[in-house]
């Protein structure tokens, strides 16, 4: 149990170190970009850390991949669309599908007009 933080600090430094050698073996001459010390390597690998939240996962953060639960939202929608009346169901398919299946036949009639009326505007 002793040896657990110290495991953890050198697995860092490790990873710094790796993150340094790659940094100033291919930037310079990929991007034409300056060497960093082992220090700014690890705070680029704290910026990285707080922009992207890498470094795997577990149950606290990193990929949703590995967690049960991300379909959850899938399970709560079902169950909401199973207690929705079928006038909450079509009110909900015609804002979300883009089409009106509740007044289709006024939105036809209208398109018929606004034809009608295009016509006339020409002649």
């Amino acid at each position: 149990m002793i040896f657990i933080p110290f495991f953890f600090v050198g697995m860092a430094a490790l990873v710094t170190w790796i993150l340094m050698l790659l940094w100033n073996w291919l930037m310079p001459e990929i991007f034409d970009l300056t060497t960093i010390t082992f220090w700014q390597a690890l705070g680029l690998l704290a910026l990285s850390k707080l922009l992207f939240g890498g470094f795997g996962g577990g149950k606290r953060g990193g990929s949703w991949k590995g967690s049960k639960n991300h379909s959850g939202w899938k399970h709560k929608f079902k169950d909401k669309w199973a207690n929705m009346s079928e006038e909450d169901k079509m009110k909900w398919e015609s804002k979300f599908s883009g089409k009106s299946k509740c007044g289709a036949k006024e939105v036809d009639e209208d398109s018929k007009l606004s034809s009608a009326e295009e016509k006339e505007n020409e002649d």
